[in-house]
């Protein structure tokens, strides 16, 4: 793969010299073609499947009215939506950006290509990058600006890139929500006109949309069939993705920061670099892209993203703010005893002078409460080894209360607008800390730091976020650069997360923020998993589950097992379902176990044993969705296939109950036609086996025909439910 990566670059260096137009950016499946040619604008030229090089040599930019320059800066053509903006340090409002060459170089297991343009008129250059990885379809692209000129330039629009798409019968797929209903899936056909993704909170950036989309070229997306363009801005903070649909021959794509009220000075030599945005293509629908984005994650930005989970226990709807030592040692012998590896400390354990009893207090002040816990987390750290499982602990390294010390002592750390009153949040006194200021960095870094060095035992970390940016401004930035607030507050916890990671690269760390708050790509190198979302519903997480998953892997995705009636929607669904639901991810529990009857205990055991069985196939194989619960169908199936095709899990979630209902067969996808699958139920309660118990199928019969399911799980009399679900375990014989 290195002689072949060197082979290209000298290839790619040759057409520099001898003039030639088409730069290609290729992955093992996809190309990326830009015409380059000096003194002129970058041109779009393609973008699909691995092209040979007969027909790289045959493309050129679509002539006519077609507006496909992957960058275009405002001036050159005011009516189009421009990528990048600024006011020249002389005031001038517009920029030309020309091509100036391009080199390629290698980049451990992907290669780079960079353009490279310039203002002919002011020395203002932007460098235009590709990464292209070798080993997944997957590219990154982002841009470096940099100011040449004698004195400050001000940008008002930076986006990381444009990608061009012919128009046709093209269909977008995005995600939107809201607290405890993330992960919702919005599908609707590109017509004339703008469509606009964008967030505004300010810290946490994916409760009511997401900065990932899915475009399908052959209309509304199929899920295994169809191209199919990925696209994933790499980003935690503010974002906009905006698609521009005009009188032209192409939609026209474009992503980054959201600039609004973040307009940046940039100094002569500086420069500024935008957030990638990681691009795929796939002809086998949303679910190929999903693989991709799923192979990519784990190997290149997820951390330990060849680890397997373990599986936990976590304290919050167990006993929410009731911490103390009896309880702790009770759920960590519980989750023990039933097969499970870790439990997690939740919110309610801290606090000195302010006592953390609700969400009103003591955020800040990250001292064990002696009250609670006389003996401290040493204590819990021994029990949970006599219990033979890892301890994990919660905390919310960014904010403060009102009613906490350190706000006492430190009221300048947080965020505040000048000349106005504080805006407080969640209980009516929690503050977000300004994480644009070194000492608040180092603050936050020190909460962990104490934690893990006092405790190089504690095997997990919950990092939480739980307020958005109120009253925005800066008690710290000087009043020219109130409005770098929203970007230096991510640009200052990306660097601490950093700092954390460097000293302390084993400890797990899970990325929480009122649940889904921060399922992005932009942080989660610093993060093992993310909490889904604060819902834990068995029904609604099938839906939040699946949206979820077109662009994060199960082992990213944290699902538990809570109690019923639910703590957020009330609904009472059958231990059965709530299990098979938390199966297709980051198997854990969120609940007090003491509450459950024995008869619910042995299940979670059984099923905790079984999860461990096939968690390598969910964790680390590929994805098909094959029923979409959005698609109304009164059911929801999906599966996931390992690498060698040698073992499957299959889910069947019914979502909706009638008498006389007739639900589609599942046909499921991603096998060996030519192999032999046993089937083997899991999480079985009913009273006598499936038909297709300990049979052994083709992998071609499974996909072309696949299996028929009893609606129900027949169970005693007295145990029927409303709700079932199916399991099924295959492996290659």
């Amino acid at each position: 793969m290195k002689k072949a990566t060197l082979f290209i670059t000298a290839l790619l260096s040759m057409a520099v010299t001898a003039g030639a137009k088409n730069v290609a950016i290729e992955t093992p499946g996809n190309t990326l073609v830009v015409d380059v040619t000096n003194g002129q604008r970058p041109m779009f030229v393609y973008y699909g499947a691995k092209l040979s090089a007969s027909d790289m040599a045959n493309l050129k930019p679509a002539a006519g009215f077609s507006r496909n320059e992957i960058y275009l800066p405002y001036g050159p053509a005011p009516a189009a939506e421009a990528a990048f903006a600024c006011r020249h340090s002389d005031g001038n409002m517009t920029t030309e950006l020309l091509a100036t060459g391009y080199d390629v170089t290698s980049d451990g297991n992907s290669t780079v290509t960079t353009i490279h343009t310039k203002d002919p008129q002011y020395a203002l250059t932007v460098d235009i990058h590709y990464k292209a990885y070798n080993d997944v379809d997957m590219i990154e692209t982002w841009t470096d600006i940099t100011n040449g000129e004698k004195g400050t330039v001000t940008l008002t629009d930076f986006y990381s890139a444009t990608l061009p798409i012919r128009r046709g019968d093209v269909w977008m797929s995005s995600l939107y929500g809201s607290w405890a209903n993330e992960g919702q899936v919005d599908e609707e056909p590109l017509t004339a006109g703008e469509k606009v993704i964008k967030n505004t909170d300010g810290t946490r950036n994916s409760h009511t949309s997401h900065a990932e989309v899915m475009f399908s070229l052959n209309g509304k997306a199929q899920e295994n069939s169809g191209q199919v363009i990925g696209a994933a801005l790499c980003y935690g903070g503010n974002y906009e993705l905006k698609v521009v649909t005009d009188d032209s021959e192409y939609h026209r794509f474009i992503a980054g920061i959201n600039a609004d009220n973040s307009f940046y000075h940039l100094k002569k030599g500086e420069t500024f670099t935008t957030p990638p945005l990681a691009l795929t293509f796939s002809d086998e629908g949303l679910s190929g892209a999903s693989r991709n984005f799923h192979k990519w994650g784990r190997e290149y930005r997820l951390a330990h993203g060849n680890d397997l989970r373990r599986i936990l226990l976590n304290s919050w709807e167990g006993v929410y703010f009731n911490i103390n030592e009896e309880n702790m040692n009770q759920m960590m012998g519980d989750i023990a005893a039933m097969g499970g590896e870790l439990f997690v400390m939740d919110d309610g354990w801290f606090g000195g002078k302010y006592q953390r009893n609700t969400d009103n207090a003591a955020l800040g002040d990250w001292v064990v409460d002696k009250r609670k816990l006389p003996n401290g987390i040493e204590n819990l750290i021994n029990d949970a080894k006599s219990h033979g499982i890892k301890f994990g602990i919660w905390v919310e390294p960014e904010a403060t209360n009102t009613a906490s010390e350190l706000y006492e002592k430190h009221p300048e750390w947080v965020i505040k607008a000048p000349r106005r009153e504080i805006s407080c949040g969640r209980g009516g006194t929690q503050l977000v800390l300004d994480m644009s200021n070194p000492k608040v960095q180092d603050y936050a870094f020190s909460i962990i730091d104490n934690l893990l060095s006092k405790y190089p035992e504690i095997a997990y970390i919950k990092w939480d976020a739980n307020m958005p940016i109120q009253s925005a401004g800066s008690q710290y930035l000087s009043m020219d650069d109130q409005s770098y607030l929203y970007i230096d507050y991510h640009r200052g916890l990306e660097k601490t997360l950093k700092r954390i990671r460097k000293k302390y690269p084993d400890v797990t760390i899970q990325l929480c923020a009122s649940g889904g708050g921060r399922a992005n790509w932009g942080l989660l190198p610093y993060f093992d998993e993310f909490w889904v979302s604060d819902n834990t519903d068995a029904l609604q997480r099938i839906y939040m589950q699946w949206g979820t998953s077109y662009f994060f892997p199960a082992m990213a995705m944290a699902c538990h097992i809570s109690a019923t009636p639910n703590h957020t929607v009330f609904r009472t669904t059958s231990l059965k379902f709530r299990i098979d639901v938390a199966m297709a991810g980051r198997l854990g529990m969120e609940i007090q176990p003491k509450n459950m009857t024995d008869e619910e205990k042995a299940l979670c055991k059984k099923a905790i044993a079984e999860y461990k069985e096939i968690r390598p196939v969910v964790q680390l194989g590929n994805i098909y969705r094959l029923v979409s619960p959005f698609d109304h169908k009164g059911l929801a199936s999906m599966m996931y296939v390992s690498d060698s095709k040698d073992k499957a899990v299959w889910y069947w979630w019914k979502t909706a109950n009638f008498y006389n209902q007739h639900l589609p067969r599942v046909r499921m996808a991603g096998l060996d036609p030519t192999r032999m699958y046993k089937v083997r139920e899991l999480d079985r309660i009913d009273l006598n086996p499936l038909d297709c118990e300990g049979k052994v199928y083709t992998g071609k019969f499974l996909m072309e025909t696949g299996l028929d399911v009893p609606y129900t799980n027949e169970v005693e009399w007295g145990k029927k439910t409303d709700w079932s679900s199916r399991v099924l375990y295959l492996e290659a014989q």
